[in-house]
């Protein structure tokens, strides 16, 4: 018998919550190759309000995901590359059809992106000792240097090559120290960005930790790196915009602002990665009378 198909509703994912753009607006994602069950699919346009509103779910969970263990924040980005190993064939076909690669260039996309998340999980509990240090100092006192998260990130993820692994790259290190993040993916590829929402929502990750708001870099970035409660702000796919002017936007609130990177190495997997977003915090203490 037939029956009628079910086509997927590709909505944002703000706040650990499914919702369609404030103002209503959607936009064309088109297949490129046949074996997809539509020719094409709407995925929700964000604008300055969606942008807002997942800088305020941001804020709300830094708290909560900074306050968590090293091996707790691994555990749970471990169980990210759990789930999306479960659902790799759907990923895979996501890709293939709207991103015009043969299935397996697509399955060895979705692979690496699950390798990276366990490559990331593993530091979790690691990196503060790699990156802090106890500093010589001449006196009766302790002096200790510990890296900690700078608070929400807003990202622009890779818009040209794999929109997964791309996504992946710029998202996973961000996440490690314990920042919250605001991402825009790729805007003609958002589909796996987006199915990756539903990841997230099934591995533990705290509402609000991420936030994916498919549409225009070029017309959410801007409210993102001036936007006073954003911390820091990743212009890792922004290279095809007018990256010098966010950044001037960001000089005004004082963000961290990491520069575009371009080729098939750009945001490849790096303990650098992972220290750009965090805050040096050194400490003296007193040593005891023995």
């Amino acid at each position: 018998m037939s029956r009628l198909a079910v086509p997927k509703t590709y909505k944002l994912y703000v706040g650990g919550k499914f919702i369609r753009s404030e103002s209503g607006r959607v936009y064309e994602v088109a297949t490129t190759k046949g074996s997809f069950s539509v020719s094409s699919v709407n995925a929700a346009k964000a604008s300055r309000k969606d942008a807002r509103d997942a800088v305020v779910a941001a804020r709300a969970a830094v708290s909560g995901w900074s306050g968590t263990t090293g091996y707790n924040r691994g555990q749970v980005l471990y169980r990210i590359a759990e789930i999306l190993d479960g659902r790799r064939a759907q990923f895979a076909e996501e890709i293939a059809a709207f991103e015009g690669v043969s299935a397996s260039a697509a399955q060895a996309q979705v692979d690496e992106a699950i390798d990276l998340w366990v490559w990331y999980a593993g530091w979790a509990d690691k990196y503060v000792q790699v990156a802090g240090n106890g500093n010589a100092v001449s006196g009766p006192f302790f002096n200790l240097s510990v890296p900690e998260p700078t608070g929400v990130v807003a990202v622009i993820a890779p818009q040209t090559g794999s929109s997964l692994l791309g996504f992946v790259r710029a998202v996973a290190p961000v996440l490690v120290s314990g920042n919250t993040v605001v991402v825009i993916p790729s805007e003609k590829a958002p589909l796996a960005a987006l199915s990756l929402g539903e990841v997230f929502a099934t591995s533990d990750v705290p509402a609000g930790v991420v936030n994916v708001l498919s549409g225009s870099p070029a017309e959410i970035a801007p409210w993102l790196a001036a936007h006073a409660d954003v911390n820091a702000l990743d212009l890792l796919g922004a290279g095809e915009l007018d990256w010098v002017d966010l950044q001037i936007a960001a000089a005004d609130t004082l963000k961290r602002v990491l520069p575009p990177e371009s080729g098939p190495d750009a945001g490849a997997p790096s303990l650098e990665r992972i220290t750009f977003f965090t805050e040096t915090k050194t400490v003296w203490h007193t040593k005891g009378l023995l």
